[in-house]
């Protein structure tokens, strides 16, 4: 479950994350306050995974698909579960990158119960807010949800795959997207 540790420190920043234990949780910031999330289950890594293949496999030369990088958005941290990479985007090293410099075509969230209501909210916001082109969310029951960033600076949704279905995406390059119960 994800926690929001806010009830005394409103104003996290990243040299905070420097100091908390390195231990398999998810560290993010999002307005301020801390969200803590556990190791992802198997049916989570899963997901991820195919999506990752489906992703890779695809992926034109130059473009690199990523799992689990740190992105900058103003002063908010997070870690995605998949991000994919356009030619020419410097190396993603550091905890974490701004968005401006590593500017991803497109971030993948992979729901659970503790990062559901966040994936689907604040999350999504900043995301749009941080200029990223696709976005798209997998849900508690399989269903991929695509997105695209439209004119007004909103995600508007540009396919929606219910398990067992499959859509040709166009964005962030043509990919096979399938969906299957978790």
């Amino acid at each position: 479950m994800t926690q929001l540790i806010s009830a005394v420190k409103t104003d996290w920043t990243e040299s905070d994350l420097a100091a908390l234990p390195r231990d398999g949780h998810r560290y993010e910031i999002i307005d301020g306050r801390l969200y803590v999330s556990p190791p992802a289950g198997e049916n989570h890594q899963s997901a991820s995974a195919e999506i990752f293949m489906a992703l890779r496999l695809a992926a034109p030369p130059g473009w690199r698909v990523l799992f689990e990088i740190g992105l900058t958005i103003d002063d908010d941290r997070f870690i995605p579960d998949l991000v994919v990479l356009p030619p020419g985007t410097p190396p993603a090293n550091a905890d974490y990158n701004d968005v401006r410099a590593v500017r991803p075509a497109l971030v993948v969230e992979i729901a659970s119960r503790s990062t559901e209501t966040t994936d689907q909210g604040d999350k999504m916001i900043a995301y749009a807010r941080g200029g990223i082109p696709a976005y798209w969310r997998v849900d508690l029951d399989g269903t991929v949800v695509l997105t695209e960033l439209g004119p007004r600076g909103a995600y508007e949704v540009v396919g929606t795959l219910r398990p067992g279905e499959q859509l040709e995406a166009g964005r962030p390059f043509p990919v096979t997207v399938a969906s299957r119960a978790r």
